[in-house]
């Protein structure tokens, strides 16, 4: 048996949220319980998403529609890392963006203009509304110029069905393979989202542990940044997979209901 006392003493947890906290439109087993006991032992946490279609008013709206009532305060995305990273580098810059309202909208906030003639940037997010026409005019701004940033390095991601679909790095490939030019990805595993999180939280990296579901992105984020990393196998992940990687989460369970527990059962 391993003891979770060491993982129960950190102060934040930051969370992924598709295959950590639900599939689609269903929350998973155990979550309620996770989330009654974070406030019970008045724990810091953080939703943070890869995803860069909705915002965190829309997240916080699913969850409440799933039973979960969670503040906007309490979500990170891609989306809000990307438009922060953005107006750092060229404020009141411009950008030709392919990507979903939550994209957008984050953009505008940080005081970018949307310009599909002489963008500073063509930002590319998750879409599915994307067509030859928008691939053809920004490989044509790349071309010209123009910084190419991708919102998350993720090639694929669920579907409410439960299957798998491609995601922003897969989606963005016919720019960079015809362009020559590679994407700079900002949401996980890019420490960048990590600092971010962490300084939202306002805890230093050795209080704060990371859960979710996936190596490439969500644990190699945790380990790159020296976190505590719990993987959980509710998601795209199985042990089989886990093994093909090269480095091991400090926690591995079958859902985050298992968080709670004074001890569990050691997998893998």
């Amino acid at each position: 048996m391993i003891s979770l006392q060491p993982l129960h003493d950190k102060e934040a947890f930051i969370i992924d949220m598709d295959g950590v906290i639900y599939h689609g439109n269903t929350l998973l087993p155990g979550v309620l319980d996770f989330i009654d006991w974070m406030r019970r032992e008045n724990k810091k946490f953080l939703f943070l998403t890869n995803s860069s279609e909705r915002s965190p008013r829309e997240l916080s709206t699913k969850l409440l529609r799933m039973g979960l009532e969670i503040p906007e305060n309490q979500f990170y995305t891609s989306a809000l890392a990307t438009a922060s990273f953005l107006k750092t580098q060229c404020p009141g810059g411009s950008a030709y963006v392919i990507g979903e309202p939550g994209l957008v909208n984050a953009l505008y906030e940080a005081g970018f203009s949307m310009n599909d003639y002489n963008p500073d940037y063509v930002v590319f997010g998750e879409t599915r509304s994307i067509n030859y026409e928008k691939i053809e005019h920004a490989v044509k701004l790349v071309q010209n110029g123009a910084k190419l940033i991708g919102t998350n390095s993720d090639l694929t991601g669920p579907t409410n069905a439960g299957r798998i679909m491609p995601a922003c790095r897969a989606l963005i490939s016919p720019i960079t393979l015809t362009t020559g030019v590679e994407a700079y990805y900002i949401g996980k595993p890019n420490p960048l989202i990590m600092r971010h999180a962490l300084k939202h939280l306002n805890v230093h990296r050795e209080n704060a542990a990371i859960v979710g579901d996936r190596m490439d992105t969500d644990i190699v984020a945790g380990i790159e940044s020296e976190l505590d990393t719990v993987l959980v196998l509710s998601g795209v992940t199985d042990l089989k997979t886990m093994k093909l990687f090269p480095y091991r989460p400090a926690y591995i369970m079958t859902g985050v209901g298992d968080i709670p527990k004074e001890e569990i059962e050691r997998i893998g």
